[in-house]
């Protein structure tokens, strides 16, 4: 009995370090576009593309948080477009490279 509820509590524990945390995730998100902007990796036009995308998953964020239960379908759809939102943003800084 003892080792069932050892397991189970560690299942739990386990379960909760996964958890996504999408606001972090923003906020370097966020910081990096900044950066690479002051640092000219970026151009106006990029970075306010990236800053409005950064707009839209915010306002998806709270619109999951909403009801105070996002489904897994939410949480998909905010990590997807946040992965998204990484690759653009590491696009648009090799785009000015010369080689």
């Amino acid at each position: 009995m003892k080792s069932f509820l050892v397991a189970s509590v560690l299942m739990l524990s386990g379960a909760a370090v996964y958890a996504q945390d999408f606001e972090s995730d923003l906020k370097k998100m966020n910081e990096q576009i900044e950066s690479a902007y002051k640092d000219k990796k970026v151009t106006m036009v990029e970075y306010g593309k990236l800053m409005r995308e950064q707009d839209l998953i915010k306002a998806a964020l709270e619109k999951a948080k909403a009801d105070d239960v996002m489904t897994s379908d939410e949480k998909n759809r905010i990590n997807s477009r946040i992965i998204r939102s990484k690759k653009r943003l590491a696009k648009y800084k090799t785009n000015r490279e010369v080689y």
